[in-house]
């Protein structure tokens, strides 16, 4: 799949809305096709899958992802795929029954995007010539874009970990390439720097997941940036411009705003940061 297949053919990116930015439970409670419907209404170009809020273990199999991508490419949408599985176990190895089946059911959804965690150890991954060969082999075989995520902990979480597993990968401009989905949020929950990530990570980023980050410690939560976040601004503009970015703050209604008129500003602010 060429990525110019989920680019805009305008100046600016895609704007994808992670379900959980709609609510967990909402999405446990109606499924996520009424969700995606939403997303279409706030005028985004494709809709995250996450596959830990389904209601129960049905939601997963084939039959059932392949309705539901069809319920999201009729409201104009692409998809991403999301599981909270990791890439490589806590030992450090490869963990190549979670990547296939990722990347199966990713095909049954017809996902553009399928989205592991990278996981590992706190001092990073395995990167043999052995586990590097299985890994290029298995993401070779999806047709969907393989992305690994910085997660909120130091295992999963680092700039080193992740530049060490691309330094080792080959490199190239092939559509079967491991590539990372960027958040900007999450270093500061694995006590990293985001713009130093974006620095040494940017030739590597293939998605984006957008949130600011408020609090501290533990008591960190996702948010939208505020207006004028020049830090956020800085943060963007040292990652790919092209490349899709995903909502993944929470939606806000109020007395002045519904969640729809929410979700469609954040989808404009973000496409225009």
């Amino acid at each position: 799949m060429q990525l110019n297949q989920i680019s805009r053919t305008d100046d600016l990116p895609d704007v994808v809305i992670v379900a959980s930015a709609f609510g967990a439970d909402q999405i446990r409670r109606d499924g996520h096709a009424v969700w995606a419907a939403a997303a279409a209404r706030a005028g985004a170009n494709g809709f995250e899958v996450r596959r830990e809020l389904f209601a129960s273990d049905d939601d997963s199999q084939p039959a059932a992802l392949a309705r539901l991508g069809e319920r999201i490419r009729a409201q104009g949408l692409w998809a991403v795929y999301s599981t909270p599985a990791t890439l490589f176990r806590d030992d450090g190895a490869l963990d190549m029954d979670a990547l296939r089946l990722a990347i199966d059911e990713a095909a049954a959804l017809g996902a553009h995007i399928v989205k592991l965690q990278l996981g590992g150890m706190h001092s990073g991954v395995a990167t043999d010539a052995a586990t590097l060969d299985r890994l290029i082999t298995g993401v070779a075989a999806s047709k969907a874009r393989v992305v690994v995520e910085n997660g909120q902990l130091q295992a999963g979480g680092t700039i080193d970990a992740f530049e060490t597993l691309f330094a080792a990968l080959p490199t190239g401009e092939s559509d079967g390439r491991l590539t990372m989905t960027f958040d900007t949020g999450n270093w500061l929950w694995a006590g990293q720097d985001p713009l130093d990530a974006a620095k040494r990570l940017s030739r590597h980023v293939s998605y984006v997941h957008c949130k600011s980050v408020m609090g501290e410690g533990a008591r960190r939560f996702a948010a939208a940036p505020a207006n004028g976040d020049t830090r956020f601004a800085t943060l963007l503009a040292h990652l790919p411009g092209a490349m899709p970015r995903g909502i993944e703050y929470p939606f806000i209604s109020g007395p002045d705003a519904s969640l729809d008129a929410d979700a469609a500003r954040q989808v404009a602010r973000i496409a225009a940061f």
